[in-house]
């Protein structure tokens, strides 16, 4: 039986159509790679304006019109700023964040044995995402508080090239608490947002493949198989991006010059949390929607290309 290990026991990492070992770990860490790197680089105007709007909401007021001043200011270069941080901190962000999550899962499930896993399924989706992202920030936290620093200082305080940009975070590092300043947020943004997205993505496709696509996975073309990824990804992003805002908030306030400093409960209670779940919301709401989809699009795409097969099941 192909979940059985060559030992005659039962293995989680024999579940698939390819048994899970390093090669296959390697290539999940590539495809997450692929599917965070690319996705969040491409949106960078977005986040430039969220950011903007989350730290000075009375000059940007809404994504068009915080798009408009930015390029009337800065000229086109301005909604690009920290392109070079975001691309590099999110494709090892990526890396981590998908290929452990894969190594998580099979060894949570292997501690559990069949008949838990099975019973337990969203348990084990929740545990292997959050121990994946623990991960995942720690090599994303120093690119992501030199992003946020560029696209947040005003136009000519801070550099805007990436390799500058990082000598000025490391050489000023007592003020802008560079590198690992941010990452108590940044687990607070990310791990509730990460668990979401998995166990959201994985209930989601469950559903489909359930109640919608009702014969054996396997039996669907893989245009249709990356549809369902699509839909899947992105309703669960929709749901990430408003679990995770007030802690997103929190990380764009930190890199604004008049909260140097401040702790970050002072920053929290200062902005309110009603302004901490709101600013800059609807922004992140489309922009996480649409990366998470194309993410879990991309990332399955590759999976599929290499003979691995898609993300989740009945």
């Amino acid at each position: 039986m192909s979940h059985l290990a060559p030992t005659g026991k039962w293995d989680a990492r024999y579940l698939g159509p390819v048994p899970h070992d390093s090669s296959y770990y390697a290539k999940c860490m590539l495809g997450g790679v692929l599917a965070c790197g690319i996705t969040h680089a491409g949106i960078t105007p977005l986040d430039v304006a969220k950011c903007n709007m989350q730290v000075n909401p009375a000059k940007y007021k809404g994504l068009s019109s915080g798009l408009a001043t930015l390029i009337r200011e800065e000229g086109q270069t301005g909604i690009w700023k920290g392109f070079g941080p975001t691309f590099v901190g999110y494709s090892l962000q990526g890396m981590f964040k998908y290929g452990l999550y894969e190594v998580f899962k099979d060894q949570y499930m292997n501690l559990a044995g069949e008949e838990l896993s099975n019973k337990y399924k969203p348990a084990i989706w929740l545990a292997g995402s959050a121990s994946a992202e623990v991960f995942a920030d720690i090599a994303l936290c120093p690119l992501e508080m030199t992003k946020v620093k560029i696209q947040t200082s005003p136009s000519g305080t801070f550099p805007t090239s990436f390799g500058a940009a990082l000598a000025e975070m490391s050489k000023t590092k007592v003020e802008t608490r560079y590198p690992f300043g941010s990452l108590v947020p940044l687990w607070s943004r990310q791990i509730p947002y990460t668990m979401a997205k998995f166990f959201f993505f994985e209930k989601i496709v469950q559903v489909f493949y359930t109640h919608v696509f009702t014969e054996p996975k396997e039996s669907y073309a893989k245009t249709t198989q990356l549809g369902v990824t699509f839909a899947s990804g992105y309703l669960a992003g929709v749901v990430c991006a408003i679990v995770s805002h007030p802690a997103d908030s929190v990380v764009s306030l930190m890199g604004k010059p008049a909260n140097k400093g401040k702790s970050i409960g002072t920053i929290a209670s200062e902005t309110g949390f009603a302004a901490l779940a709101t600013k800059g919301l609807g922004t992140r709401v489309l922009m996480i929607g649409t990366l998470t989809g194309f993410q879990w699009w991309i990332y399955d795409s590759f999976k599929a290309s290499m003979g691995l097969g898609t993300t989740g099941g009945k």
